[in-house]
């Protein structure tokens, strides 16, 4: 334990009645608008201040059954949240509502966090690795003692699906908010759930289940399962350790990835083999149990857009359901659920033939879900609240059929990642972020600007989610907000979440799960930059410079500092390949692109602030946002443009008219030499060659770790390894040379 920071909790803006709820919106002016309360039979959404990050009040249909006659028993006085990030504030806003005073844990590298600055009480508990922090038991439950707090809640990921971590609270003479170790137990391993599973009626995936986890016996399951299969880790989520294998060939080098995978990330490396099925659906029930019996399903979510077998876009209800089936889905849930006993929050995930119309068990999640915002924008019910209760020993607050499902919600998840690069995680301080202003939405996260998105956890950024009265309101928000929605720093998949939300396949309803790679070439379109975003580029430059001359200057001539007598003064800015030309009138700017005839006359632009420009190109108005990002070592720099539809980066090239000694060129590789580098920061975890060694075209030559996720890095060519300038344990950064691969012709020298 090594500090503690105490914090003054936040003040937020919001208005309420009982038949909706009134929207706090800021306009572009900075002034804050009310718009009416809107009494209809699905609950408006508050859109938040675009400075804060805070989930949207619920409605008062479930707090007003909670205060029924029926005597309860009080909340928790303090509990401590055992994770970070945006679920720990999403924790926090909660407790906050019911007046519980909250105990937030964090790392080293998490000590200037919005979790830490939103708790009452904030405590250190070890070095940025989660396995020196956030996974030690011994350290949390430390911290809980020492403050009187009389529950914790783990939120998801980490130690949420423990048994080991929830028995020990429990040992503690502490609550675990959350369900019974042996619940966990029973759901936590895969093999054992689909044993339980299918006694208790609810069909399972054909597969390998077995206990054996010897490399014989997982061959001759994979081959008794048959090609296409799933590798699968028996415990943990998140798509980490998850492997397809379609060719025999393949299966013992991906199940050892696997299995390396998911004892880091789990501390486990049983797995077990399932049917792959080639169009598959992710659909998944929300349900509820409490400590008296009672149990209830949610409704169901859909989250078959998948990228790395994690889920990018969850929208409630699932589209495209039959009554009939709706009522399945939640019976079979709830059938789960009552098999372990199970108390709170969990979800049952199904997997969905699109063909047929069958569907499996596939897992449940013993904990409260990412996607659950979703949910509760359906059934007005603050799921967190509720878990609050219930581990306080009270009931669910509602019975099956008072559940209502109310409109159609969508939940995007903002990740730190590149997509053109198979969605590799990425890494780096946030250095501009604007949630959207005009639509309303809700957004989760757990960063401000200037927060570091690290590598030791996972990438993501924020959860964007609308609510509409149907799938096409709902989407049609979906699309303006991500539209609004600005992120400069590290790489994030807004504009992929873009393609998706626009994509007519996916506009039309339901879709697989195999969505991504079906539609891989339409969902990254190759974009040109319009001549109107590079005007606006230009003439960004041009006013940039003007303003810092001004500011340099003093008397009555500063006006016309960038203005010289005898010449046109044009200033001539390299935008990639692209040259611009910018020459000031007396009115206006005349701007040419690569030398063209037409020159188009800018009369009326001007800078709102500095980084928003607006300019009239005769009947356009356009408006951007360009967020300049220096390149270190290059004298360059990046100009994240952002306009109405798409985020362009473009890259400004010091030209000889800005910057002499831009002439000069950096000098390349050798000739017959290739570097292979590191795609992001990350650990060498293995290194499989040694200079001398010949390789071949796709060979692995080593292998990277980084946010839990193993990245092989293979041979672009075959030739022969000339150095080798890293070991195992070593941390790397984005872009350095791991190994060089020389022309096998070449000589290789022999050390002593």
């Amino acid at each position: 334990m090594r500090s503690i920071v105490r914090t003054t909790r936040a003040t937020v803006t919001r208005r309420t009645s009982l038949v909706g709820v009134t929207s706090t919106i800021r306009s572009r002016s900075g002034q804050h608008q009310y718009l009416p309360a809107q009494p209809s039979l699905y609950r408006p959404l508050t859109t938040v201040h675009s400075s804060q990050f805070v989930s949207n009040s619920l409605p008062d249909h479930a707090s007003q059954l909670l205060e029924q006659s029926v005597p309860r028993k009080p909340h928790f006085k303090k509990i401590l949240i055992a994770n970070r990030g945006e679920i720990a504030c999403r924790i926090i806003r909660t407790a906050r509502k019911l007046g519980i005073s909250t105990v937030a844990v964090f790392s080293e590298a998490d000590r200037g966090c919005m979790h830490v600055e939103m708790a009452d009480e904030a405590y250190c508990i070890g070095p940025a690795p989660s396995s020196e922090s956030y996974l030690k038991m011994d350290k949390i439950l430390e911290v809980a003692n020492k403050t009187g707090a009389e529950a914790i809640h783990p939120g998801y990921g980490f130690l949420s699906e423990s048994t080991i971590f929830a028995q020990r609270v429990k040992d503690a003479g502490l609550v675990f908010i959350g369900p019974p170790a042996e619940a966990i137990r029973s759901m936590g391993s895969k093999r054992e759930s689909k044993e339980i599973m299918t006694a208790a009626g609810v069909p399972c995936v054909p597969g390998y289940h077995g206990s054996d986890q010897s490399l014989s016996a997982l061959v001759s399951g994979a081959e008794s399962t048959g090609y296409p299969l799933l590798i699968k880790p028996t415990h943990g989520g998140g798509g980490k350790g998850m492997r397809i294998v379609r060719d025999p060939s393949n299966f013992e080098e991906e199940l050892l990835s696997a299995q390396r995978e998911a004892s880091k990330s789990f501390s486990n490396d049983e797995v077990l083999l399932e049917r792959w099925l080639e169009r598959p659906r992710h659909v998944e029930v929300q349900v509820f149990a409490d400590g008296q019996g009672g149990c209830v399903a949610l409704w169901e979510r859909d989250c078959s857009v998948q990228r790395r077998h994690q889920k990018i876009i969850e929208e409630a209800p699932a589209p495209g359901l039959s009554d009939e089936l709706k009522k399945d889905f939640a019976q079979k849930a709830v059938a789960a659920a009552k098999a372990v006993n199970y108390v709170g929050a969990g979800t049952v995930e199904f997997i969905m033939d699109a063909e047929t119309g069958e569907y499996f068990f596939m897992e449940m999640n013993t904990r409260l879900q990412v996607e659950h915002p979703v949910t509760e924008m359906v059934t007005g019910v603050d799921l967190v609240e509720w878990q609050l209760a219930v581990a306080a020993g009270n009931p669910l607050p509602l019975t099956q059929d008072q559940i209502p499902c109310m409109g159609h919600a969508f939940e995007a998840r903002i990740y730190a990642e590149r997509p053109e690069s198979n969605f590799l995680p990425d890494a780096g301080r946030l250095l501009h972020t604007r949630p959207p202003i005009d639509t309303p939405h809700r957004l989760e996260t757990g960063f401000h600007e200037g927060d570091e998105i690290s590598s030791y956890y996972d990438p993501m950024i924020s959860k964007l989610i609308v609510h509409g009265k149907d799938r096409p309101e709902a989407l049609s928000m979906l699309r303006a907000a991500l539209g609004e929605y600005q992120v400069v720093g590290p790489s994030t998949n807004i504009e992929f979440l873009k393609s998706v939300a626009g994509h007519q396949a996916f506009g039309a309803g339901p879709v697989e799960t195999s969505f991504v790679p079906t539609y891989h070439d339409e969902l990254f379109p190759a974009r040109t930059v319009s001549k109107e975003i590079l005007i606006q580029a230009g003439l960004f430059l041009a006013l940039r410079a003007r303003t810092a001359q001004e500011t340099l200057s003093t008397g009555p001539w500063a006006s016309l500092a960038h203005r010289r007598f005898g010449d046109t003064s044009t200033l001539k800015f390299k935008l990639d390949d692209r040259t611009i030309e910018v020459t000031p009138m007396l009115e206006g700017y005349q701007v040419r692109v690569d030398g063209e005839e037409g020159i188009e006359t800018v009369r009326n632009t001007r800078l709102l602030s500095e980084t928003e420009i607006t300019t009239q190109l005769l009947y356009t108005r356009l408006s951007s946002t360009i967020v300049p990002v220096p390149t270190h070592g290059s004298g360059s720099e990046k100009l994240h443009i952002f306009n109405s539809s798409h985020h362009y980066t473009i890259t400004h090239l010091p030209s000889p008219h800005e910057d002499e000694a831009s002439s000069s060129s950096s000098s390349g590789a050798g000739a017959g030499t290739d570097h292979l580098t590191s795609p992001m920061p990350a650990t060498v975890i293995e290194v499989r060659v040694k200079v001398g060694d010949e390789v071949k075209e796709g060979q692995v030559v080593c292998v990277l770790e980084s946010m839990k996720m193993e990245i092989n890095v293979r041979a672009g060519r075959d030739g022969v390894i000339g150095e080798v300038r890293i070991e195992k344990g070593r941390v790397v950064e984005e872009g350095e040379v791991l190994v060089s691969l020389e022309e096998s012709s070449k000589p290789v020298p022999v050390k002593e």
